[in-house]
């Protein structure tokens, strides 16, 4: 038996003829805000879907946890509590999956997958931990498995990673994937607001979960970075590969002092190619980070989201828009559902997983990067010269020092040149050990820049 024809998704095979009118069955699971939204969509768009795809998109059944719920807009009949047995029923063609979570989400997404279902998912934790056996099991089945929206919602950046950029070789993402972290670190840049307090607003306008954990610590933006990083640089690269720092010791005197510098502070998803002496590597972290307000991505507030690719050839590349919410996250599942659908109708599949290159992860210690470092000092004679000279010994060029205050209220900031990370936390080390260092009050990098 020979694999159907292979071609990029969205692209029917030349003189191909749908394979038939039969309708493509999907099952949906979970009906939350962006599980609900997908089920209007495709009761609302039925005829525009139809004839994108081929063929008519049914909704076919919606699993749920609790069926005594009322579900609005949705024929109670499609509803069970059963999601095993609806993946794997015989009129399923595509299972999209929203629930959240890890262990259960797997369970079925594995069971779709052997059963022959082509598999649409949001769910980037999941992907994150997961991609190489799911992926394996849909090509394996020969079925699709897309997860477009599991990164930055509605903006399209893993379908140009991986078509549009086939051809050319990246060698570097980075981007706000956060929009909670992206609306906290905006208003209190705006506003000079407390942490806490921005916090506590962004959870009543519903920008923050009830436990922002996975947000605020860098978790979520730790599974968007791997899931990054594995298709630009064609490796498997896990959450756990990811090097993640949160927001929640930023403090309103750090955005007053970036602003001195010129710069803002965001937190940032990095992924980039390395290379030592012909040696690659991935590097892939998130942390806060300074970067100057001429970059791009110093104008991304509010709870946007922005990633810029940079590769060989296309050059800098920038998506931007709402990286959250029911509708936006909707679209990016519709659109990866409309391909999964035509691929179905004309024999196809969409791209699989590639992992030729295999790369290993570099250490943060080995990654050049710049620091920011707050301080505050013994206002007597010396100590500029005692604490540049430890940047010294350990071989960290300082490229800006300012001093502010005096007596107890003596403040020092220093900006660094690039220089490897161990280098860079080694000094910080050090300088708390000094007795004219009162206290290092913050450390955070600087990006964007080439110095």
């Amino acid at each position: 038996m020979t694999d159907p024809v292979q071609t990029p998704i969205g692209v029917e095979p030349i003189g191909a003829e749908p394979i038939g009118a039969e309708p493509i069955g999907v099952a949906v699971l979970g009906m939350g805000n962006v599980g609900a939204e997908v089920v209007r969509i495709l009761t609302d768009n039925a005829a525009d879907i139809q004839a994108r795809v081929g063929a008519p998109v049914v909704v076919r059944g919606v699993a749920v946890r609790d069926l005594t719920v009322p579900r609005e807009g949705v024929d109670p009949a499609l509803l069970t509590d059963d999601a095993a047995a609806l993946v794997t029923r015989a009129d399923i063609d595509i299972v999209v999956e929203l629930i959240g979570g890890i262990d259960l989400p797997r369970t079925l997404i594995r069971q779709a997958l052997e059963a022959g279902k082509s598999v649409v998912t949001a769910n980037k934790a999941l992907m994150a931990a997961h991609s190489g056996e799911l992926s394996d099991a849909a090509a394996r089945n020969r079925v699709d498995l897309y997860f477009e929206a599991a990164v930055a919602g509605a903006i399209p950046v893993i379908r140009p990673l991986t078509q549009s950029l086939a051809g050319d070789s990246v060698n570097r993402v980075a981007g706000i994937v956060n929009g909670t972290t992206n609306y906290i670190l905006s208003e209190m840049a705006e506003t000079g607001a407390d942490y806490s307090d921005v916090l506590a607003e962004a959870g009543r306008l519903g920008y923050a979960e009830a436990d922002p954990t996975a947000d605020v610590e860098g978790y979520d933006a730790a599974s968007k970075a791997a899931i990054l990083a594995s298709i630009a640089f064609h490796s498997r690269v896990t959450a756990d590969d990811v090097y993640r720092e949160g927001i929640t010791k930023i403090t309103p005197a750090d955005l007053a002092a970036a602003a001195k510098f010129d710069c803002t502070v965001k937190l940032l998803a990095i992924c980039e190619r390395l290379n030592d002496g012909g040696t690659e590597s991935i590097s892939a972290r998130v942390y806060p980070a300074l970067i100057p307000l001429e970059h791009p991505l110093a104008t991304v507030n509010g709870a946007f989201n922005a990633v810029v690719v940079e590769s060989e050839n296309a050059g800098r590349l920038m998506f931007y828009g709402q990286g959250a919410g029911g509708a936006p996250t909707a679209a990016a599942v519709m659109g990866d559902l409309v391909m999964a659908a035509r691929n179905r109708v004309y024999s196809g599949r969409g791209p699989l997983e590639s992992t030729y290159a295999s790369l290993p992860i570099a250490s943060i210690d080995d990654v050049q990067t710049r620091y920011y470092v707050a301080m505050k000092v013994a206002d007597r004679p010396g100590v500029l010269a005692q604490v540049a000279g430890e940047f010294a010994l350990n071989g960290v060029s300082i490229a800006a020092m300012r001093q502010e205050g005096a007596g107890d209220e003596a403040r020092l900031t220093i900006v660094t040149h690039r220089a490897a990370d161990r280098a860079q936390s080694e000094t910080v080390a050090a300088l708390e050990q000094m007795d004219t260092v009162i206290k290092v009050s913050s450390v955070l990098r600087m990006e964007g820049t080439n110095e």
